[in-house]
């Protein structure tokens, strides 16, 4: 059976690549398009609970419609599901990601002038000149310091997971108001120009082999567990955002094993080292 967060189809419409795989009303290219919010909650139905989110300047591809709900695939991961209408835009070729954990579109090239709207780390956008110290695009100024061209990846993307140390932990959230423990990864492999599903147990199934019982991990290992997942920062620590602190959090590797056994909280699947 297919996996529905990865599947373009909304039990009604679904792209014409699945014609003769899944029985639709109705069979579609799809329209392009972008997310023009901030950060917008991807739900397996309209006015549902979050699976994942999406954050501004993603490229989607808007399947079908109802009420004021649209249903997308994501570029960046494949992910599906249903986003507000309000939420979504006209295409538009991104040049920069905010790299910083977060930034401000000002209204005009200060700080002073007032701010158009806050974005998160990985957010894609449009830069259309650079003025001073700030970035011109569509939408208003950005500091430059805060972005990074799309061709210039992060080289670790661990030290972009330490950048979210403190942000508060959210079911399904991938942004600095709120995150949780695959939505970090994705954040900080995305960062690095790597690809990365959404999802720990897709995550899980992505990368590789599990590393043989006694390798020492290294920085940028993952470890997962049962619906978890975190990463190494060093041979005794890693980071994760967690339930127990409600945040992106530093953890001693082994104590955290410990701790999670205890709580029976799941098994421990192993660790898995990204190529």
């Amino acid at each position: 059976m297919s996996d529905r967060r990865l599947t373009p189809f909304s039990g009604r419409v679904a792209l014409e690549a699945l014609r003769g795989a899944v029985e639709a009303v109705a069979f579609t290219a799809g329209e392009p398009a972008r997310i023009a919010a901030p950060v917008t909650d991807l739900c397996p139905a309209p006015g549902a609970l979050r699976d994942r989110q999406v954050l501004f300047g993603a490229e989607v591809t808007l399947i079908d419609r109802q009420g004021d709900h649209a249903f997308v695939q994501a570029a960046a991961d494949g992910y599906c599901g249903w986003v507000v209408q309000g939420a979504l835009g006209a295409p538009q070729t991104a040049t920069h990601r905010v790299a910083a954990p977060a930034t401000h579109v000002y209204a005009e090239a200060s700080i002073t002038r007032g701010e158009v709207m806050r974005l998160s780390c990985g957010a894609r956008v449009a830069v259309l000149a650079e003025e001073g110290a700030f970035a011109r695009t569509p939408e208003g100024f950005i500091p430059r310091v805060h972005l990074a061209r799309l061709e210039a990846p992060a080289p670790d993307p661990v030290a972009v997971a330490e950048g979210f140390l403190g942000t508060p932990y959210l079911w399904g959230g991938n942004s600095h108001d709120g995150i949780d423990c695959s939505g970090l990864v994705q954040v900080a492999f995305h960062a690095a120009g790597r690809t990365c599903a959404g999802d720990s147990d897709l995550q899980r199934a992505e990368f590789g082999a599990f590393l043989p019982e006694g390798t020492a991990p290294a920085r940028g290992d993952l470890l997962f567990w049962r619906g978890h997942v975190a990463m190494v920062v060093d041979e005794a620590r890693l980071i994760h955002a967690n339930g127990h602190t409600m945040s992106v959090a530093y953890e001693g590797i082994a104590p955290c094993l410990a701790r999670i056994e205890a709580a029976g909280e799941g098994p421990f699947y192993g660790t898995k080292r990204p190529g």
